[in-house]
């Protein structure tokens, strides 16, 4: 098959061909229609993540069809359409059974602890416990869209979050996490405050949804703007973007008791931000992670979806063909345009 390989962390990736996969005794092999450019890959690319062994097929947003089935498979078929989260529990672990399969011991990630789907055919292992059917009505790239940042988002402020309507909700960071956590939390009825370094990001947050914009490039302090917005502060705050500078302003701009939740990847210099804890303590203030999602927890996301009361298809901004990979890859530091890109050519 073939598949977009680094063989060296940082070094440009290329088109190579490669032995197709072969389903291990619980998982599948699933014919890739369509995949996501994330950041999280660009992390994996430049060595951030000890999970990657070298060399290395990235990508962890997808969505297609059943190719082969393992022989312990009992759920799926050779043709069914499906998607996976980017996290995928084992199924037997203490954790996978409490139904926290994001946090699962034995994790199974494609595009990190195995090859990925920035190819034609991708392996995913535990089939029965992760995979999600992809109803007819929806299209392979937004479904392979929800597989990280719009499940992670909806996770984030549903679960771990616990957004109400009438919140107030900052999200710090306006690319991909940061735009479907916007969607999601107007979604639910909360009063969401976005907050980026351009003029474009913030224009389309309102587009989805955002009540209040700050332009962080152009305002002295962002925690003094969300409280002037606010009032006294925002109930959930959301680092979408995984920086010390927003994880700090996140915390600070938090009302008293209110919830901080970290989704963007803090990885490299970045892992250990200074945590205003004097300000955690006298507010009682939450700190909270957010890790994907777990398989079972998408029926309500896509009946929201189905019902159109959450609208992802608006969040894909480039279609492109597996060729052009390797190059978006790269620039994904960038932060530049609006807007996912997707790889739907083979």
């Amino acid at each position: 098959m073939k598949a977009v390989v680094f063989e060296q962390f940082g070094q440009a990736p290329r088109i190579q061909t490669v032995p197709d996969p072969t389903p291990s005794e619980e998982g599948v092999v699933v014919k890739v229609e369509a995949t996501g450019v994330c950041r999280s890959d660009w992390h994996g690319w430049m060595g951030h993540d000890r999970d990657i062994v070298l060399p290395h097929v990235p990508g962890h947003e997808l969505a297609g069809t059943i190719a082969a089935v393992g022989r312990q498979v009992k759920r799926w078929r050779v043709g069914d359409r499906v998607t996976v989260p980017f996290v995928a529990g084992c199924g037997h672990c203490p954790q996978c059974s409490s139904g926290n399969h994001q946090v699962c011991e034995q994790q199974f990630q494609p595009g990190f602890t195995a090859w990925g789907s920035f190819a034609e055919y991708v392996a995913l292992d535990f089939a029965d416990t992760n995979l999600v059917e992809v109803p007819e009505n929806l299209d392979f790239a937004t479904a392979a869209s929800l597989g990280c940042r719009f499940a992670t988002s909806f996770r984030a402020i549903v679960d771990q979050g616990r957004v109400q309507a009438g919140d107030w909700v900052a999200v710090h960071g306006c690319g991909g996490v940061g735009l479907s956590a916007i969607m999601i939390a107007n979604a639910i009825g909360a009063n969401v405050v976005a907050i980026d370094l351009t003029e474009e990001k913030l224009a389309f947050a309102r587009e989805l949804g955002a009540v209040a914009t700050v332009n962080a490039s152009e305002t002295k302090s962002v925690v003094s703007a969300v409280r002037e917005l606010t009032g006294e502060g925002v109930h959930v705050s959301i680092d979408a973007l995984g920086h010390p500078t927003t994880s700090v302003n996140s915390i600070r701009n938090l009302r008293r008791r209110g919830r901080h939740v970290q989704v963007g990847l803090m990885l490299g210099d970045h892992a250990r931000p200074p945590i205003p804890m004097d300000r955690v303590i006298a507010y009682e203030l939450e700190i909270l992670g957010s890790h994907g999602m777990q398989a079972y927890r998408y029926k309500a996301m896509l009946d929201m979806i189905e019902t159109g009361k959450l609208s992802p298809e608006k969040l894909i901004g480039k279609r492109i063909g597996l060729d052009d990979a390797p190059e978006a890859l790269m620039q994904m530091d960038r932060f530049d345009g609006v807007g996912i890109s997707v790889v739907t050519r083979f």
